[in-house]
C-alpha cells in the first residue's frame, strides 16, 4: 500500500480544490465520493473575489469567467406591485491591488465540473460510489477502509482530509463536536427551476411586503441556460415539489402567466450554523462544510471551504517533503476565519428575517479579501493578503505580481537596489525596481509605483509571499532573518 498519498473524502468544491493543489505539486492523491452521480444543483452559486484569485492561481479562472455572469439586477415586487431594481452589490472597477473585485455567479455543479476538468489534466479523477467505511491512524499514516460496488479496499495514506459535508463521516468518526444550532422555526426551499415568462437577464423578488420579506419567493438567473435558482418559504405541511413552488409564485407575484417547469434540484434548508471544535486530529483534517456550516446569506460557505483547501494544500505538500512545521497553523488560521465568517452570515440572516432595509446589500465584508492571519500591527504585515500590482519584466513585457506568485511555491520580493542578497534558498526570488534603474538577475520594474505603494515598501524591503498568497514575513536585506528555508 502507498504511504505517501493524501486521501480526500468528498468531491465538492473544497475537496476538488485541495486535490488540484496537491496534484499540481506531484503529490499522489485520491479523491472519493460516496455519491453515485455528480451533484447537479446550483447551491453555492456566488464566487467571491478572493476565491477568484485562488482560481487564477489554480489555472481555472478563464473557464470560470467564461461560464459565469456578474451579479444580476433584482426586480423587487411587494404585494404584486413593482417597487425598485437593485443589486446586492454594484460592480466596481478593478484596481492595481485587486484585479477581480466583483462577485461572479455560477451554479455550483458547473464550478465543480470546471474543477474536475482541471484535476483530470493532472491524471486524477473522482472515484464516485466510493464510501469511507472506517479509518485508523498511527504515527506514520492513516489506514482507511473504502467500500464501492466492487467490494472493500484497504488503503494507506500519509494524511486523510474530510471534505465530506455537514454530515461528515470523518468528523463523526473522530468524535469532534459540531458546535452551534439549527433553527427549526424557519424552513426554506432552495432549488433550480425554469420560468420562461420571466426575463432571464435579471432576477425577481416577489414578497408580501417590505416588512415581511421572508414571506415571498426570490428567483435569480443562472448562467448557461434558462433556469433560475429559487428560494421560498416552506410551510410545515408543504412538500418540496414543483406544485408547491407554483403556489408560491402565484400567491406572491400576483401574476398568472408565470409557469414553472423543469425542477432539476430542490432541497429543504434550515438555518444551520455550526463550527467544529477542532479542524485537525493528528493526521486527519477537516475542511469545508465538514468543519463549518453556514446559512446561504452572504455566499460564504463554498468560498470559505475552497480557501480552507488552498490554505491546507501547500502545508500538506511541505509536510510530505519533510517539513511538518506549517501543519499546526491550519487549524489556528482557518478556524478563526470560519468563526468570523459564520458571524457575518448569521448577521445577514437576522437582517433578512427582521426585514431590515439593507438586508439584501452585500459589502466588502463578504468578499473575503480582508481575511488576514496577522498577529501584529502595521500597514501590511505577515498574515495579510499579498496584493497584486502591474509590472514589466526584464524584456519590457507587462506582467503582474500575481503572475510571479502563480504556482505552488513561495516567492521572495526584494524591493529596490541593494548589494546585499538573502542567503541561498529554494524560494523563487525577484527584485522589484523602479523605472530607470538597471539591474541584473531576475527582476521586474514597478512602472507606476503600485508595488512599492501596495506593500508599503522602501529600498531594501524584503517580502516573502506564501504559496497561498499571504505574506509569510517582511523584513529588509540587512536582516539576518531574511533567508527562507
Amino acid at each position: 500500500m502507498e504511504t505517501d498519498q493524501v486521501l480526500i473524502v468528498g468531491a465538492g468544491p473544497t475537496g476538488l480544490t485541495l486535490a488540484i493543489d496537491l496534484a499540481r505539486q506531484g503529490i499522489p492523491v485520491r479523491i472519493i465520493d460516496k455519491a453515485d452521480e455528480f451533484f447537479a444543483g446550483s447551491r453555492g452559486d456566488g464566487i467571491q473575489p478572493r476565491t477568484l484569485e485562488v482560481f487564477d492561481d489554480l489555472g481555472v479562472l478563464d473557464a470560470i469567467h467564461a461560464a459565469s455572469t456578474q451579479t444580476p439586477v433584482m426586480r423587487a415586487y411587494f404585494g404584486g406591485e413593482f417597487v425598485a431594481e437593485r443589486r446586492m452589490a454594484e460592480p466596481v472597477e478593478p484596481t492595481p491591488a485587486i484585479p477581480y473585485p466583483n462577485l461572479r455567479v455560477l451554479g455550483q455543479s458547473r464550478t465543480e465540473a470546471i474543477l474536475r476538468d482541471r484535476l483530470a489534466e493532472f491524471g486524477v479523477r473522482v472515484e464516485l460510489g466510493t464510501a469511507l467505511a472506517a479509518f485508523e491512524q498511527d504515527a506514520t499514516g492513516v489506514t482507511a477502509t473504502l467500500v464501492d460496488n466492487a467490494g472493500t479496499e484497504t488503503v494507506r495514506a500519509a494524511y486523510l482530509v474530510g471534505a465530506d459535508g455537514g454530515r461528515s463521516t470523518v468528523r463523526k468518526t473522530l468524535g469532534i463536536p459540531f458546535e452551534g444550532s439549527t433553527d427549526e422555526s424557519i424552513r426554506m426551499l432552495l432549488g433550480d427551476v425554469r420560468a420562461d415568462a420571466l426575463d432571464h437577464d435579471c432576477g425577481y423578488w416577489f414578497a408580501a411586503s417590505a416588512e415581511r420579506p421572508m414571506e415571498g419567493i426570490a428567483l435569480s438567473p443562472l448562467p448557461g441556460g434558462r433556469q433560475f435558482q429559487f428560494a421560498a418559504p416552506l410551510d410545515d405541511d408543504a412538500e418540496p415539489t414543483l406544485e408547491t413552488l407554483q403556489e408560491f409564485v402565484d400567491r406572491y407575484s400576483g401574476r398568472t402567466d408565470i409557469v414553472l417547469t423543469d425542477l432539476t434540484w430542490v432541497t429543504v434548508w434550515r438555518p444551520n450554523i455550526r463550527l467544529a471544535q477542532r479542524f485537525r486530529q493528528d493526521r486527519v483534517f477537516l475542511a469545508g462544510d465538514a468543519a463549518h456550516v453556514h446559512p446561504p446569506t452572504g455566499g460564504q460557505g463554498m468560498n470559505t471551504g475552497i480557501q480552507d483547501a488552498y490554505n491546507l494544500g501547500w502545508k500538506l505538500a511541505a509536510a510530505l517533503r519533510g517539513d511538518e512545521s506549517h501543519l499546526d497553523s491550519y487549524e489556528s488560521e482557518r478556524r478563526t476565519v470560519a468563526a468570523r465568517v459564520l458571524g457575518i452570515s448569521a448577521e445577514l440572516l437576522d437582517k433578512l428575517v427582521d426585514g431590515d432595509e439593507d438586508a439584501m446589500h452585500r459589502g466588502a465584508e463578504t468578499q473575503q479579501l480582508d481575511i488576514s492571519y496577522r498577529t501584529e500591527r502595521g500597514p501590511l504585515v505577515a498574515g495579510d493578503r499579498a496584493p497584486d500590482a502591474p509590472l514589466k519584466d526584464a524584456s519590457g513585457h507587462p506582467v503582474r505580481l500575481f503572475d510571479l506568485f502563480r504556482g505552488p511555491q513561495a516567492t521572495l520580493l526584494i524591493f529596490g537596489e541593494s548589494d546585499e542578497l538573502p542567503a541561498e534558498s529554494d524560494v523563487r526570488t525577484y527584485r522589484v525596481i523602479r523605472p530607470g534603474i538597471s539591474s541584473t538577475g531576475r527582476y521586474v520594474v514597478d512602472i507606476d509605483g503600485h508595488a512599492f505603494d501596495g506593500y508599503a515598501a522602501v529600498d531594501g524591503t524584503v517580502i516573502e509571499v506564501r504559496p497561498d498568497g499571504y505574506i509569510a514575513r517582511r523584513g529588509d536585506v540587512s536582516s539576518k532573518n531574511t533567508a527562507v528555508s
